[in-house]
């Protein structure tokens, strides 16, 4: 199965809109994430500009620091952590949470 057809498979799943990123926008991500920790925890905002929504850290604590998110084009983030690709199509307002074989995505409408 490609990226996209699990991206549209997990979006019927929860029944959520298909809304994939576009090639050459950016995501915010954690450097903690290259640190292979868990649990993985995604979530979208509205995309703006050149941002795709997304901001994506590892671990426990979601830091407060004004540089904790750097930002990366979509396409680099599969060499960072391929494992999330396919929840990457959930829209504005979706989170998810990976650890291992768990996975969990819910909608949060404080994000929109």
């Amino acid at each position: 199965m490609n990226v996209e057809e699990a991206q549209r498979l997990l979006c019927k799943k929860y029944a959520a809109d298909f809304q994939p990123v576009v090639s050459g926008m950016k995501v915010g991500v954690a450097l903690n994430i290259k640190d292979k920790l868990v649990p993985i925890n995604g979530l979208r905002h509205t995309p703006s500009g050149g941002a795709s929504g997304w901001y994506i850290w590892a671990g426990e604590i979601l830091s407060q620091e004004p540089d904790f998110f750097k930002p990366l084009h979509i396409e680099h983030l599969k060499d960072w952590e391929p494992s999330i690709d396919k929840f990457l199509a959930l829209p504005p307002g979706w989170r998810f949470l990976k650890a291992g074989d768990y996975e969990d995505v819910w909608f949060d409408a404080s994000l929109l």
